[in-house]
């Protein structure tokens, strides 16, 4: 397969992978609510399993970009506007931790066949928790644009 087509194909996973982790976070916003009913519960559950997968796929295509199919490490490495988008990145995906351990426990009383415990005060916390990742989301398009026009690349 030529170089070029492996090139977009991965390309084209990152942009897709971050879709879809965009899509699932802004889902599980408007899915949150307290005492869910089981089918609302489960769908918060693979949203966010939806959520993971995507982000690990934006993650394994974004690194690969980087070593083998995008413009080469330097031009990412060298740049600070590079490391905002990484910081950005994992700054979400670590505030994911709290929701996603949250939903691992909704599981159990649903594997039970019961409804999980959901207060308003844990909707108002995974509430904060979910916009402040949908708004570091947000800003990952407008660095990586600037970083495309080479914007925060060390003058030569």
């Amino acid at each position: 397969m030529p170089e070029i087509v492996n090139n977009a194909g991965i390309a084209y996973v990152h942009y897709l992978s971050f879709m879809v982790c965009f899509a699932a976070l802004v889902l599980e916003r408007k899915l949150l609510k307290a005492s869910p009913n089981r089918g609302e519960a489960t769908a918060m559950v693979i949203t966010d399993i939806v959520y993971g997968v995507a982000g690990l796929a934006l993650l394994i295509s974004g690194i690969l970009r980087v070593l083998y199919f995008g413009q080469g490490s330097d031009f990412y490495t060298q740049n600070p506007l590079f490391w905002w988008k990484v910081g950005v990145f994992i700054v979400a995906g670590t505030l994911s931790l709290y929701p996603t351990v949250t939903y691992i426990l909704w599981a159990i009383p649903l594997r039970k066949g019961e409804l999980p415990e959901v207060s308003s005060s844990l909707v108002t916390r995974l509430g904060w928790f979910i916009n402040i990742e949908i708004i570091g989301f947000a800003f990952i398009p407008l660095l990586a644009t600037l970083m495309a026009r080479g914007v925060g690349l060390p003058s030569q």
